[in-house]
């Protein structure tokens, strides 16, 4: 726990997406600080520990999160609803232009109107780089998180909302559990006995722990300089597909190894590592877990899972 991010302690804090991977990863490290979180999911949920209340909410639709926003009357918001997918499939656009922009888009609309103290966004290192000569998106996800960047720049530019952008590296670890993601899909086939079928494994990413992301997001939330900037959230190292597949068998230890080139290359895949010195400066930030340590843990979380029948 970082010593600045206890400024939370007294605020009431909304969560949109808090029943995904990171908003559970997030709620998680609020929960010590005693802060009052209210969640919002597109599904009704049930009471949670960390949630004083869930909100069955559509961040598509701006009544939905005027709604919300007059009921809760947030001091902070996290913006973490998405739909995370990194195919090319033209069904693709309108899926992520809903979720992952008008929803963003809504959430900053509603958050100036009602005066909220700050707002954090979960970008994503996907956007293309604005230090390229002609940036293009590599699929639908990116542009839908690089125009919702865009939207929060505007707004803090023109209409003075204290958004924060945090560009999050390929994040891993506990609550992640869509099986379609590289690290669930490889830990449960393994621990189920399985081969998982991987592409060649020649891409490398940037793999940062979810735990991590979550104090750079709590720190994004109470550090005075971090209004209407954007800031990396990653380790800045490059691992490939490769070896943390093989990294993950290592730790089952069951003799099981993934296939490799079972799987064809998805079209224009990129390469991103987070530049942390953003993060250091302004955040004072920088993750804590090795790869190999946080591995091992996400392979605990999963065993315990798959031991308790959640999978």
């Amino acid at each position: 726990m970082n010593d600045r991010t206890r400024g939370l302690s007294a605020g009431r804090v909304l969560i949109t997406g808090a029943s995904g991977f990171i908003g559970s990863s997030l709620v998680e490290y609020l929960r010590p600080l005693g802060c009052e979180v209210h969640g919002v999911s597109r599904q009704p949920r049930d009471s949670s520990p960390g949630i004083a209340r869930w909100w069955q909410a559509d961040t598509s639709a701006m009544d939905d999160v005027r709604r919300v926003f007059a009921e809760v009357r947030p001091e902070i918001v996290f913006d973490l609803a998405s739909h995370v997918a990194g195919g090319r499939d033209l069904a693709l656009v309108h899926e992520t232009l809903r979720y992952n922009l008008v929803g963003t888009v809504n959430v900053l609309v509603a958050a100036t109107e009602s005066g909220a103290g700050r707002v954090v966004l979960a970008g994503s290192m996907e956007e293309p780089d604005p230090r390229e000569g002609a940036p293009v998106p590599a699929f639908p996800y990116a542009a839908a998180k690089w125009a919702a960047s865009a939207y929060a720049r505007m707004c803090h530019s023109l209409y003075g909302t204290p958004a924060v952008i945090t560009r999050m590296a390929m994040v891993y670890g506990p609550y992640q559990r869509d099986l379609r993601k590289l690290v669930p899909h490889v830990v449960v086939s393994l621990l189920r006995g399985e081969q998982p079928k991987l592409s060649s494994g020649d891409r490398a990413a940037d793999w940062t722990l979810g735990d991590d992301c979550a104090e750079g997001l709590a720190l994004a939330a109470v550090v005075p300089g971090a209004v209407g900037k954007t800031v990396d959230l990653g380790t800045g190292v490059l691992t490939s597909v490769r070896d943390v597949a093989l990294e993950i068998a290592a730790i089952v230890g069951n003799g099981i190894e993934p296939a490799f080139g079972a799987l064809s290359e998805r079209s224009r895949e990129q390469q991103h590592f987070a530049d942390i010195d953003g993060a250091r400066s302004i955040l004072d930030w920088r993750p804590r877990t090795q790869l190999r340590a946080g591995l091992e843990r996400t392979v605990e979380w999963f065993r315990q899972e798959i031991a308790r029948g959640a999978l």
